[in-house]
């Protein structure tokens, strides 16, 4: 089963159809504001996140190796979603 989504006209060449299994069901929230305005799109529909600060850092030693782990709060992302 597959769903055809209204999205604004800046998205304009994106595909609009998607499988059931790749949506969610949305839970209304007042405080929820979507601004896509700001977002700056490519022709691709690609856009760049730059990193915004480092949150955290630990280091971790694998097979004799010391390997650097950092995590990362990104431009457009809630510090939540620090990758």
């Amino acid at each position: 089963m597959a769903y055809r989504l209204a999205l604004p006209p800046s998205l304009d060449g994106m595909h609009d159809f998607f499988h059931v299994s790749h949506l969610r069901r949305y839970v209304r929230d007042d405080n929820h504001d979507l601004d896509h305005t700001k977002l700056e799109l490519r022709l691709d529909l690609s856009y760049t996140e730059r990193p915004i600060a480092i949150l955290d850092w630990t280091t971790k030693e694998l097979k004799k190796q010391i390997i650097l782990l950092v995590l990362v709060s990104l431009g457009r992302r809630s510090p939540g979603e620090a990758t």
